[in-house]
């Protein structure tokens, strides 16, 4: 890693982009505190990764956890949609916030087909590309060639290609840098850390560039298809876009670091800090869970005749942590006078709270659950 050297910059006229030198080769790891991160990551994932073994029902957890995802790796882009409002139908969203609101859904709906499709489809291009199309489809990005690698430059920052902050590699060598990309995902002949491959394919990713629009969040989101395809993970219960948005300037930084100071080993310590310090929230959240699991029980409990319908909402409100009278009638098939005293009653148990303040199209949150996956600053 002493030797590593990113790429060089290449004159294209009136500009100069960014060719990196391919990964798919060895590498070895020499540094010390970058091997003591290293057991410091692979030990917090193997304890969170216990959690997919015996917390019951673990899937209808997973959904919340995508959802914050999703949040949090659109408003490293700008999109400002926060958990509540991703979990509104579109026609209770603003229509100045719809757009927002939309990219998110898209990320949700690319992100769950993306790890359905890794049981037949191997962490490839191809599946990079259906996940893209997903995510730009019908929204601000339609028109800038979903699931295509793009077939002209583009760059990041400045207000044109002339003051970029970067500019990736030309368009004609991204099929050649993105099988590079593949085989080394691939590659067993040499052997190189999981989490320290997955690094090291992030960042190479992001340097490529190899979409039009999307990059960001397609990299991040291939994080967690890699250690659940690698099998590091049972279940895709860890996602990082929480910590490099707290630490966005850093993030963008250190990216910039290794292509202008080959310094491939910072960029290491900030990808497994990352993963250490997101296993370990992560696994405070599943404690949380459990432990608010317990006190909710206990509540319905005390409903009586009540409780089984009460448990058929909360089991949907795990997985969907707000619904309203129609809904609640659905699942319970009771009438509505019935529906509106179950969901009274769960209000004053505060299990549920009613968000509208209206007196009809009444909407209510499964509130203290989600406050578990809103990002704490």
């Amino acid at each position: 890693m002493k030797k590593f050297i990113s790429g060089k910059y290449i004159n294209q006229g009136s500009y100069k982009s960014f060719q990196p030198d391919k990964i798919g080769r060895e590498w070895k790891v020499e540094n010390m505190e970058l091997i003591q991160l290293l057991s410091q990551a692979d030990r917090q994932l193997g304890r969170l990764d216990m959690y997919s073994e015996y917390i019951p029902n673990i899937d209808l957890f997973i959904s919340m956890h995508v959802l914050k995802e999703a949040t949090q790796s659109s408003k490293i882009e700008g999109t400002k949609t926060n958990i509540e409002e991703a979990l509104l139908d579109k026609d209770d969203i603003s229509e100045e916030k719809r757009d927002d609101w939309e990219e998110v859904q898209n990320y949700i709906k690319a992100l769950n087909q993306a790890i359905l499709k890794l049981n037949d489809l191997p962490f490839s291009s191809r599946l990079i590309k259906q996940t893209h199309e997903i995510l730009l489809s019908g929204v601000r990005g339609k028109h800038k060639l979903p699931g295509e690698f793009r077939t002209s430059q583009n760059w990041i920052g400045g207000a044109g290609i002339s003051d970029a902050i970067f500019v990736p590699p030309i368009h004609s060598s991204i099929g050649e840098y993105m099988g590079d990309l593949e085989n080394f995902v691939h590659n067993d002949e040499y052997f190189f850390p999981e989490l320290l491959k997955i690094a090291l394919v992030h960042y190479q990713f992001e340097t490529i560039h190899p979409f039009l629009d999307g990059n960001g969040r397609v990299g991040r989101l291939m994080i967690t298809l890699y250690l659940v395809e690698k099998g590091i993970l049972k279940k895709p219960i860890l996602y990082l876009s929480d910590f490099f948005e707290k630490n966005r300037t850093l993030y963008y930084d250190n990216l910039m670091r290794v292509r202008e100071k080959n310094d491939i080993l910072q960029w290491f310590k900030f990808f497994l800090v990352g993963v250490v310090e997101t296993a370990k929230s992560s696994i405070q959240t599943f404690d949380s869970i459990l432990k608010l699991q317990k006190q909710v029980d206990a509540k319905i409990q005390t409903l009586g005749s009540r409780s089984s319908n009460a448990n058929l909402l909360i089991q949907y409100l795990y997985q969907h942590p707000i619904l309203d009278s129609q809904k609640a009638k659905e699942l319970t098939g009771l009438s509505f006078p019935s529906v509106y005293k179950l969901l009274e009653e769960l209000e004053t148990q505060q299990i549920l709270k009613e968000m509208t303040g209206g007196k009809r199209g009444k909407i209510y949150l499964f509130k203290d659950y989600i406050n578990l996956f809103n990002s704490k600053e």
